[in-house]
């Protein structure tokens, strides 16, 4: 279980260090050596860090293996990937395509990423790894659901022959942010759905598991899944609505081909600071009231206060 700061600056700060893209380049055996490093020095861990050796190797600990099940995650769902890989196709999504089909494609590549990364930084645990085969077929209709309701828009606009101002700003300005943001807390639900099946660890101030809890599941998966919902929508919705009154300027009349440029730019802007907020905005350790979780649980412990590992 993860030690994380206790204010949302503090969090936020946290995540600025781990999401640096570099941490993806060092190889397996790299990341091993740092664990075995941080290993070896756990029993002085708080005055170890103060060596820029192993703040090195704690930071790429972090960056790089599952908290819940000590496995490396594959460097492309790592949380230092997620700006580079989810901003270009956030981008192309929203931007590069003038048909259907291409419209489809490109909803398709972007939630199965995202669908990916939630699956691979979910609060998994060595016995939730065992059902992970039973989420192949929801993950991969999920993807195909959103990636069709992602494409509607697009649908409405060349099956009915949109073309007043007023169905163009509405099907290209308002809807795709809140469609995106319903689309992503979906995804995050339904590939992260084994947490709410079988439930999720929880554990007492020293650590100690308690039992495996469904409504400690069903709250990280709610917290992260609102979480994904903002991160997403406002990426969509903000380049959306400043493409809208840049259009109406003159600003963009000598150079209308900067249009693209600027929308790059503002999506990756708007996700690369997003990324660390959504991460921060809640703790990655949340505490759930020992009242709230099952009988079983409640009879298994005196503390009225327990912890569970959220995923991201």
């Amino acid at each position: 279980m993860p030690t994380l700061e206790k204010t949302f600056l503090q969090r936020f700060c946290h995540w600025l260090d781990i999401l640096d893209p570099l941490l993806l380049f060092p190889s397996y055996v790299e990341i091993d050596k740092s664990r075995m490093l941080l290993e070896t020095s756990r029993e002085n861990i708080t005055e170890s860090l103060q060596d820029n050796k192993l703040k090195k190797a704690w930071k790429l600990s972090l960056a790089s293996v599952h908290p819940g099940t000590g496995d490396i995650i594959p460097p492309m769902f790592r949380p230092p990937a997620l700006m580079p890989f989810a901003a270009p196709l956030a981008f192309a999504t929203f931007s590069l395509h003038r048909g259907v089909k291409q419209a489809f494609i490109w909803q398709f590549l972007f939630h199965s990423y995202t669908g990916a990364f939630s699956l691979a930084n979910g609060n998994s645990t060595k016995m939730a790894n065992e059902f992970l085969y039973k989420q192949l077929l929801p993950t991969t209709g999920t993807v195909l659901y959103s990636s069709c309701v992602g494409a509607l828009p697009q649908y409405f606009l060349k099956r009915y022959k949109l073309y007043n101002p007023i169905a163009q700003v509405f099907f290209k300005t308002i809807v795709p942010g809140p469609l995106t943001a319903l689309l992503c807390m979906m995804n995050v639900m339904v590939i992260r759905s084994t947490e709410l099946v079988s439930g999720i660890e929880v554990v007492d101030s020293n650590g100690n598991v308690i039992g495996l809890s469904r409504k400690a599941g069903e709250k990280a998966v709610k917290e992260t899944a609102w979480l994904r919902a903002a991160l997403f929508g406002t990426a969509v919705f903000i380049p959306d609505i400043a493409e809208h009154y840049l259009k109406r300027t003159r600003i963009l009349l000598r150079n209308p081909h900067a249009l693209p440029l600027l929308r790059l730019i503002m999506t990756t802007v708007i996700i690369g600071t997003m990324i660390p907020v959504s991460f921060s905005w809640e703790p990655q350790v949340g505490k759930i009231q020992r009242s709230e979780l099952e009988s079983e649980i409640v009879s298994s412990t005196e503390e009225t206060e327990l912890f569970y590992y959220r995923g991201i």
